[in-house]
């Protein structure tokens, strides 16, 4: 049988390893090299997983979960470790069990899905549309008009994230052409823009061991500690990429971040920390009274938002003046103004419509022979390797069901 794959990432490889032993196989791939995209996930590491139960990673997608039911129970976490240490990838599991390459390196994930398509045709060339007869998907017109015909054609081009790395929403354009639903895509994992200038004066500066909390109409939607970063827009980083699928795009002014620096301290702790920090510092004026408690490019920010006489000496400041600094510390609100661009999101939520799409073999349900696997559909999830777990479950399907004929 003559099989077509639209995409060479991660599912796209994943999938097409898996025929290459019954099938005549052929991977269409835009960019100039296959899983460019894989190198970037993970800082650069690739969280390829989570080493989680088939019940976990269903909690933590949060678009069209139930979709995935049968893909995750039939190729789940424990098989891709298994997957990924059979051609010869050491796996390790670190916080949150998140499942990485022991060499933290994404390349080794490439070229271990790079071997596993060994046997497949590889070329590097644009699809311009698909061939269709009488709702019957034939084969592909490339770019150059060539036709290329194929029994069952499988797009696995991805969404519209990292456009760099070849996600530039192709997959949507053939979804529509079957007759397909396309969900409008928007970015998920995402960092997130300031309203106001306050990150702006704090750029470059990393916090560890922060937590941050998402508050939506005085409601807390997300809270979790860990890591962020303030940028020249305002503000990234694992937490807030967490932080930001937790948020309705068209009602985002409504939300604002609140960071808790100092979250291993309760409110009364903290207040005697500052006490005997201010003793220390008692000759000291105001604009010098928190070189203790924060990093250096965040204390004029800090002191502008406590609206402090930096000039008053640092014996003179009142208990009100001090329980609001601690207020602050615990709470540090940032107002949001939007997502920041989607092209630069780690994942696209919407997509091909899975109400269309059969959940055991991704075959679509108006198009014989078409396929949809991966970010193309309209399934994502929280940031811990769940989303390249659907494209891995997602991409054994559609293979099994194809080998199955």
């Amino acid at each position: 049988m003559k099989v077509i794959v639209i995409g060479g990432g991660a599912a796209g490889l994943f999938c097409a390893g898996f025929m290459t032993d019954s099938n005549n196989v052929t991977i269409i791939e835009h960019m100039d090299e296959c899983g460019k995209k894989l190198l970037v996930t993970g800082k650069g590491r690739c969280n390829v997983t989570n080493d989680s139960d088939e019940e976990t990673i269903l909690k933590n997608i949060r678009t069209n979960p139930k979709f995935m039911f049968s893909s995750v129970y039939q190729f789940p976490p424990a098989k891709v470790m298994e997957f990924f240490e059979y051609m010869g990838v050491p796996l390790k599991t670190e916080r949150g069990r998140r499942v990485f390459p022991v060499s933290d390196s994404a390349m080794d994930i490439k070229k271990a899905l790079e071997r596993h398509c060994k046997n497949a045709k590889i070329i590097h060339d644009d699809v311009e549309k698909l061939i269709i007869e009488e709702n019957t998907v034939k084969g592909v017109v490339l770019k150059s008009g060539k036709q290329l015909f194929a029994d069952k054609v499988i797009v696995a081009t991805g969404g519209l994230s990292y456009k760099k790395t070849g996600s530039t929403g192709d997959g949507y354009r053939f979804a529509r052409q079957a007759g397909h639903t396309v969900v409008t895509p928007t970015a998920s994992l995402v960092p997130l823009v300031e309203n106001g200038s306050m990150c702006k004066e704090m750029m470059g500066l990393s916090l560890k061991n922060v937590n941050l909390s998402l508050v939506y109409k005085n409601k807390k939607v997300f809270s979790e500690q860990g890591e962020m970063l303030f940028t020249h827009f305002g503000i990234s980083g694992p937490l807030v990429l967490s932080a930001s699928c937790h948020i309705k795009d068209k009602e985002i002014q409504q939300y604002k971040a609140v960071i808790d620096l100092k979250p291993a301290l309760t409110n009364e702790v903290l207040y005697k920390r500052i006490c005997d920090d201010f003793e220390k510092l008692h000759s000291k004026k105001a604009v010098n009274s928190l070189e203790w408690l924060l990093p250096k490019s965040m204390i004029p920010v800090m002191l502008k938002v406590w609206g402090i006489d930096t000039e008053k000496s640092v014996n003179q400041i009142t208990r009100p003046e001090r329980l609001k600094l601690v207020e602050l510390l615990k709470n540090f609100e940032i107002p949001l103004n939007s997502k920041y661009k989607l092209d630069i999101a780690v994942i696209t939520s919407g997509g091909v419509s899975v109400k269309e799409i059969n959940p055991k073999t991704m075959q679509s349900k108006i198009c014989d022979g078409l396929y949809f696997i991966g970010e193309v559909l309209d399934v994502d999830a929280y940031t811990g390797g769940y989303n390249l777990q659907i494209a891995f479950s997602t991409a054994y399907a559609a293979a099994k069901s194809i080998n199955e004929m």
